[in-house]
């Protein structure tokens, strides 16, 4: 009942200051104390959000903003789609960055299940794929294509073994799908990544 009062009240009053030649706005403070079983919220505990009404525009831009381009799936504030057409390693890097993007760095285990996840729905299956990693620099030296930290690794045991110059990663190696580097004139599909 008082808040319905409150309510009227302001109501009433800010059609008075239009009525009077006011601004479209006014300067009513919008705090209202709340009854509820005895309790009072205190007006310094009460934030001044906006309405839901004009929160939605808002989220909206921001669903759009952060969203990923038809075909790619997002994952931790990055975009990446699996490419069929197999293709060497720079070919591979070089169409990635004609998306946009690069071949696909993974910085941890759950980053390294959601790319066999997109792979998996792409063929129903796990085949070689190259990610971007590569020690064509310097031997052992394993650097992302997108300049990220390379600090998660997925191995399969023995490897990386540079066996006659493999200096490329292709992860779904083997019954555990790990990693194995690979000579980078290979033709492997690939995963490209790029950050939101």
């Amino acid at each position: 009942m008082v808040t319905l009062n409150v309510l009227m009240f302001l109501c009433a009053l800010t059609a008075l200051s239009r009525a009077a030649g006011a601004s479209k706005e006014t300067n009513i403070e919008e705090t209202f104390y709340e009854a509820e079983a005895g309790n009072w919220t205190d007006p310094a505990d009460v934030k001044n959000e906006p309405e839901a009404e004009e929160a939605a525009p808002q989220a909206t831009n921001d669903l759009f903003k952060s969203s990923c381009p038809a075909g790619w799936s997002q994952f931790n504030r990055r975009c990446f789609i699996y490419i069929p057409r197999t293709m060497t390693w720079a070919a591979a890097q070089r169409n990635c960055v004609s998306l946009q993007a690069t071949l696909a760095s993974v910085h941890s285990f759950q980053e390294y299940q959601n790319i066999q996840r997109v792979i998996t729905t792409a063929t129903h299956g796990s085949p070689n794929t190259w990610i971007g990693g590569s020690d064509a620099q310097e031997e052992g030296l394993w650097l992302w294509s997108d300049g990220s930290p390379f600090l998660y690794t997925n191995w399969c045991p023995g490897e990386p073994n540079n066996n006659i110059n493999q200096h490329c990663i292709q992860m779904n190696d083997g019954g555990s799908r790990c990693w194995d580097d690979m000579g980078c004139h290979q033709y492997r599909p690939s995963v490209c990544a790029k950050n939101i």
